[in-house]
């Protein structure tokens, strides 16, 4: 049977009080896109409003595009799929056998501590399915309890968007809370390689990813999971 996995994007588009927009991350949706499609899994979007998510404009400039991302630009389907997401509210946890968060910043305001959110994070791991997320998206992650009722990240390796990361793309000041710092203070195993480096982690069922190039590396752990 194909896998089923439930991808979960922000539905957050303003970026702090910078009168700028933000969202989700265009690479981190599309590369992970196709290595879950292209391995045959069965992809369903979902976010807190349901409906087109915002995409962060930063990431759909000439200077972020990759294979991906024009292939995802050039699809129709996953173009629909992306503009008719699901409620969040409306996702069960047994339809699907992993969860996956791109980033971008949206993630950072709303999926943090958005209770859909973290209810499928807990209902996923308490079933044995994998949970993954990258960049900023491991902020999801920082809510969630274990099956002891410990935080989800504590004692666990994982990763996302460094300190050094957010200083490169001038936001330290404006998020409200640094990915780094905050999975440290949950008591997570927390390493990085160099800035905008691919980077992953894998803990058991726990996946996350450093930055956007991780995005691939990512995806292709999470179905190696699945695998068994």
């Amino acid at each position: 049977m194909s896998p089923r996995i439930l991808i979960v994007l922000t539905s957050h588009d303003r970026l702090g009080d910078t009168g700028e927009k933000t969202g989700f991350w265009l690479e981190e949706l599309a590369a992970p896109y196709y290595v879950f499609q292209d391995a045959g899994a069965e992809l369903t979007l979902a976010s807190p409003r349901g409906g087109q998510p915002p995409l962060d404009p930063k990431s759909d400039a000439e200077e972020s595009q990759t294979e991906a991302t024009r292939r995802f630009q050039q699809d129709p389907e996953a173009k629909a799929r992306l503009a008719a997401t699901h409620r969040l509210a409306d996702m069960r946890p047994d339809d699907f056998d992993a969860i996956f968060y791109p980033g971008g910043h949206g993630p950072l305001w709303d999926l943090v501590d958005d209770t859909d959110s973290i209810r499928l994070i807990e209902a996923f791991w308490a079933q044995g399915k994998p949970v993954s997320a990258v960049c900023h998206a491991p902020i999801v992650l920082l809510n969630a309890r274990d099956e002891h009722g410990k935080p989800l990240v504590e004692g666990r390796e994982v990763t996302g968007f460094t300190n050094g990361e957010e200083a490169a793309v001038g936001l330290t000041d404006i998020v409200p809370q640094l990915v780094e710092d905050a999975l440290i203070a949950k008591g997570g195993r927390y390493s990085k390689a160099d800035d905008f480096a691919p980077y992953t982690r894998r803990d058991g069922r726990l996946i996350t990813g450093q930055n956007p190039p991780s995005s691939e590396p990512v995806a292709r752990c999470l179905m190696d999971a699945l695998k068994g």
